[in-house]
């Protein structure tokens, strides 16, 4: 009997020690079961942050182009429709510029034709003192160019120390605009003073500016005669005329 209670006793003592190792390893998270769940955490968690982290950076970066690339053509179409716009306030610019030239440049006649005003470059000009009628001075301009032009309304004579140019007789206004051909004349007659002797602030002039219109920049310089030319507040002038007599009617 002793000897099977020492065996049992025994074999109750091994149980035992087992069980404390047992309980013991397991306290100090050594064990299989702790490891694999350690692991599995750890790996569960790092694949997540680096998966969201690159595709954010990702989506950030392609969203950025996007919008560059959108700003970079509406940059293009903006500079585009703003040359557009440029060009055609340029276009328009030289074609109101063109119709004022023509304008300037002499006007029209009533058929509304470009007129092609003379020059004294390409003419000849003379002044004629007349007896008669009394106290006119004949103008007299010859086309030397190779090319029509138009003598166009009256001309501004500026005689020696006058201050301004004479009026214009209105009723000496022709049907229509004096056009000269290579060698043809046109002719405009000069009131220098009252026959009568009405006129006052009366004085000599010795020399004659002719502008061939109101609008001309450049002048002929006729010849007076020797002794000069008596003028008076009379003086008048006629509108161009193609015909000699026309322009000493008045």
């Amino acid at each position: 009997m002793s000897t099977r209670n020492n065996r049992a006793r025994m074999i109750a003592a091994a149980a035992i020690a087992v069980a404390t190792l047992t309980l013991t390893a397991c306290n100090d998270g050594t064990g299989t079961k702790d490891e694999g769940a350690a692991d599995v955490t750890t790996s569960t968690s790092t694949p997540k942050a680096s998966d969201a982290s690159p595709s954010k950076a990702s989506g950030g970066t392609s969203s950025g182009a996007g919008k560059a690339d959108t700003a970079a053509k509406d940059s293009t179409g903006g500079t585009a429709g703003s040359n557009g716009k440029s060009g055609t306030s340029g276009s328009s610019g030289p074609s109101g510029s063109n119709g004022s030239g023509t304008s300037a440049s002499g006007g029209s006649d009533d058929s509304g034709s470009r007129l092609k005003p003379c020059s004294p470059s390409a003419s000849r000009t003379t002044a004629t003192a007349v007896s008669r009628p009394l106290n006119h001075l004949l103008l007299t301009v010859t086309n030397t160019g190779s090319k029509n032009c138009d003598l166009v309304y009256y001309p501004a004579v500026r005689f020696q120390d006058a201050q301004s140019v004479p009026p214009v007789i209105e009723d000496s206004q022709p049907q229509a605009v004096v056009t000269l051909a290579p060698g043809e004349s046109g002719y405009a007659g000069v009131l220098l003073s009252a026959a009568d002797g009405s006129g006052s602030n009366g004085y000599t002039a010795k020399s004659l500016a002719v502008y061939f219109n109101t609008d001309a920049t450049a002048a002929a310089h006729p010849a007076l005669p020797s002794k000069g030319v008596h003028i008076d507040d009379s003086i008048k002038v006629t509108y161009w005329q193609a015909d000699m007599a026309d322009a000493l009617n008045w």
